[in-house]
């Protein structure tokens, strides 16, 4: 079992003193599906990269900004959304953690 307030608390700490301002941990790994806590200081970034097959992102404190070419889209704490099925990219607009849900093949 996964505590998600004490791991947010200790992935924005390491955030806060890592020179790329991210920290990161895969806390669930069963067979395609992948859970990950990621953390990011305010104005810190995922570049764009490709989606997974099937994936969501719910933040957990603070407000990102999901971009994408078919819009961006900001979310705060406790909302949910989709991840678009195209290169997209997260950018921290405040100290935030985010739960990535993904499915990295369809079977």
């Amino acid at each position: 079992m996964q505590d998600l307030a004490a791991l947010t608390e200790e992935h924005l700490a390491k955030a806060r003193v890592a020179s790329h301002g991210r920290s990161a941990q895969l806390i669930v790994h069963d067979g395609a599906l992948r859970q990950s806590v990621i953390a990011l200081t305010s104005d810190s970034e995922l570049d764009e990269h490709n989606a997974p097959p099937s994936a969501s992102l719910q933040v957990l404190r603070g407000r990102v900004r999901l971009t994408s070419n078919s819009g961006n889209k900001e979310l705060r704490a406790g909302e949910l959304c989709e991840i678009p099925k195209e290169r997209h990219g997260l950018l921290a607009l405040e100290d935030s953690a985010v739960l990535l849900t993904a499915v990295t093949a369809v079977e």
